[in-house]
């Protein structure tokens, strides 16, 4: 299985950003996806999930109505549509896939997750 996460880059405070994860190796259409962030002061940090279906969402506070999770089943691929970016979202961004999770859970625990991509780094400059 692998996830390649691309996107990232230097972008100033107020802009947008789109991420993309392309996942092989797996059963795309059968299992939620998400999104975390890691900076050295916070550690990891849930960003953003998506059901399997894509009818799904959830987020951190911090996001909501600034940033859009969606994924395209086709595609094998997840996006992260970031708007208004602020010097806060600056962080490597992590795309994982989850197998197995519990009834009712949000998808935002890192450690629910058993496939990770390889990070890209979002630097927002004020």
């Amino acid at each position: 299985v692998q996830l390649q996460a691309s996107g990232g880059g230097l972008v100033q405070a107020g802009t947008s950003r789109r991420l993309s994860c392309v996942v092989s190796g797996l059963s795309f259409s059968s299992y939620p996806m998400g999104w975390f962030r890691q900076t050295p002061e916070k550690g990891r940090e849930f960003v953003a999930s998506i059901s399997a279906n894509g009818d799904t969402t959830f987020y951190t506070n911090s996001v909501k109505a600034r940033f859009t999770i969606s994924r395209d089943n086709a595609e094998h691929t997840v996006f992260l549509q970031m708007n208004t970016l602020k010097p806060e979202d600056t962080a490597v961004y992590y795309c994982a896939a989850i197998v197995i999770w519990k009834i009712g859970s949000r998808w935002d625990v890192a450690s629910e997750y058993r496939f990770w991509g390889q990070g890209t780094q979002v630097t927002v400059s004020s």
